[in-house]
């Protein structure tokens, strides 16, 4: 991502939940590049370590905190931490979300339905609630990841848990949006199609789906931009206009980046 520009980040810094790989790691990378410090909140330590030391190779600055998003105390531990170190908070990506189980409603445990929901829903309240403090010193941006799946998008069958996860990350980002526009906190929300990560480690597929399944014909090409999932890169490069001061007056908006996939559907 060279194209972006260096400087347009100077001297931010940043949170990023869910920074060890695709949309996260991805979005690291290009805050670095443009100037930010970044903050990598994750459960897989080891695997945002790694991105740290990218991060490093590319002479920025970044430090990771090992946070679970459903627990409100190592949340808000890890941004203590970020104040601690750098004494101030400019942007917070909130993307970090698992799928969870994909089964039937009748067969996902009330158990399964609160580890997503817990995850993805909870951990974004989480994460912005303990920010919010913090960014009110100066301002700042809130970027959250939802989907199309739940806003766009629900004939994904067994999904229950999660599009219901990502539909209250909707609501959520334009609730927080206008409360907060009068600290100068814009907050808006981005909703992927495919994207090319590794989210599916986060999933269990049951067979019962195979039940429930409907079948759906689609227009030959399911991307009609480009007929292929986008990349992490690209959701990266929304994320970096959206935290940046070019998007000043861009709050409680919802984009779409799936190259038109979910209009299909």
């Amino acid at each position: 991502m060279h194209d972006l520009p260096k400087d347009r980040l100077q001297g931010k810094t940043a949170i990023i939940t869910g920074g060890s790989s695709g949309i996260g790691r991805a979005t690291a990378i290009a805050f670095a590049q443009q100037g930010a410090k970044v903050c990598l909140m994750d459960i897989k330590e080891e695997n945002a370590e790694k991105v740290q030391k990218e991060i490093e190779q590319l002479g920025g600055e970044a430090f990771v905190t090992d946070v679970d998003l459903a627990n409100p105390q190592r949340v808000e531990k890890g941004i203590q931490e970020v104040e601690d170190r750098w004494g101030r908070l400019d942007i917070v990506f909130a993307n970090g979300g698992i799928n969870g189980v994909l089964a039937p409603i009748e067969d996902l445990t009330p158990e399964e339905w609160d580890s997503t929901i817990n995850t993805n829903l909870k951990g974004t309240f989480h994460t912005v609630k303990y920010a919010i403090p913090l960014l009110k010193k100066q301002g700042g941006s809130i970027v959250i990841t939802s989907s199309v799946n739940g806003n766009r998008v629900f004939s994904n069958i067994g999904m229950s848990a999660y599009s219901t996860s990502k539909a209250g990350q909707m609501a959520f980002g334009k609730m927080a949006a206008l409360e907060l526009a009068k600290y100068k906190i814009r907050v808006n929300i981005i909703c992927p199609g495919a994207i090319n990560t590794n989210i599916g480690k986060n999933t269990d597929k049951r067979p019962e789906l195979e039940k429930v399944s409907i079948p759906v014909e689609f227009p030959e090409g399911r991307h009609p931009l480009e007929d292929k999932p986008g990349k992490p890169e690209d959701v990266a490069k929304l994320v970096s206009f959206l935290s940046s001061d070019e998007a000043s007056h861009i709050t409680g908006t919802e984009v779409f980046i799936d190259g038109a996939e979910s209009l299909l559907k």
